[in-house]
């Protein structure tokens, strides 16, 4: 299974609304796709952001590389956004 970029939102959340455009730019810029998952009405997405989260945020938006182990709890700025995305610190 490849590794991926993984985004944990939640339908009602305003910060997920936020980021959306951010991911959208992000996607183009590196040609990249991030796998969104809806926790708040999706059980089994929520299963996934708890077993990659480790109580390390709880909250969305979550982000996850799977590549690199690597997260971002909140809404955050751009460049932050792209060094998550591209495994940088």
């Amino acid at each position: 299974m490849a590794k991926e970029l993984l985004m944990f939102y939640g339908i009602e959340c305003p910060h997920c609304h936020e980021m959306m455009p951010l991911i959208e730019k992000l996607e183009k810029e590196l040609k990249v796709k991030v796998k969104k998952l809806e926790v708040w009405h999706n059980e089994s997405n929520l299963r996934k952001m708890k077993e990659v989260d480790k109580s390390r945020c709880t909250g969305v938006p979550f982000f996850y590389n799977e590549s690199t182990g690597k997260s971002i709890c909140g809404a955050v700025d751009y460049p932050t956004l792209k060094k998550w995305a591209m495994g940088k610190k």
